[in-house]
């Protein structure tokens, strides 16, 4: 089952300093459809004006994955992490039993992201914050596990759920796989098209994915990648 959840149909806040598109249920938005896939439950793409962010706001019982797409995010939290995360990064946070942060941009340019919130598997975690570069070069052609909850998975960075965060970059025409195994996946490309079974996904739509062994992904531009897969 393939699901194309498309760009103009997520949804949508204008705050000036900051453009946020939906695709999961969030703050003023809700759709009882899209409340969750799987252990995913938020999935947003954020555009946030230079020298601006989040203010200090607190966080419990989740594992929050942010995605830099373009400049570069700084992050401060009441554990005392600072860290500065640019474009093709990614940091992790577990808020388990409590955490308070700040995100800001405090570059010259727009901050461009993806945030994804993944339900932790049970309550009580110790918070904690994480991030590691990830060259696009090293997962060009392929998928690789950008933050996971799943045994083996020792390059990429840890989170408290049975899931994956996995970035791949491929040129047009090339065609690449992965076993989702028949669980939940969500796929966007934050940039070019893809074919899936004969659809089509354009860039910034999502993907909701279920019932499928083997995904076949093929490449009909030059493209980046951001699939979860999830119990």
């Amino acid at each position: 089952m393939i699901d194309i959840r498309r760009f103009e149909t997520l949804g949508k806040a204008d705050h000036g300093w900051l453009k946020a598109n939906f695709h999961f249920s969030f703050a003023d938005y809700f759709r009882q459809d899209r409340l969750h896939w799987g252990k995913l439950r938020v999935w947003n793409d954020d555009i946030i004006a230079p020298r601006s962010g989040f203010p200090p706001h607190p966080h419990a019982d989740m594992e929050i994955i942010t995605y830099v797409r373009k400049g570069a995010i700084t992050h401060k939290d009441s554990l005392g992490n600072v860290g500065r995360t640019e474009a093709g990064d990614v940091q992790v946070m577990t808020a388990g039993t409590g955490i308070t942060h700040a995100e800001y941009n405090l570059e010259d340019e727009e901050l461009h992201s993806f945030q994804l919130w993944i339900l932790s598997d049970r309550k009580g975690h110790a918070p904690s914050w994480g991030a590691k570069p990830f060259p696009k070069d090293e997962r060009a052609g392929r998928f690789t596990v950008l933050a996971s909850g799943r045994e083996g998975d020792d390059d990429a960075l840890p989170i408290h759920a049975d899931a994956r965060v996995l970035g791949a970059t491929v040129k047009a025409g090339e065609q690449i796989t992965y076993d989702l195994g028949g669980r939940k996946g969500y796929l966007v490309a934050a940039t070019g098209s893809v074919e899936i079974e004969g659809e089509v996904v354009n860039a910034r739509d999502g993907a909701a994915l279920a019932d499928i062994d083997v995904l076949t992904i093929r490449a009909l531009e030059d493209c980046e990648l951001v699939l979860v897969d999830s119990a």
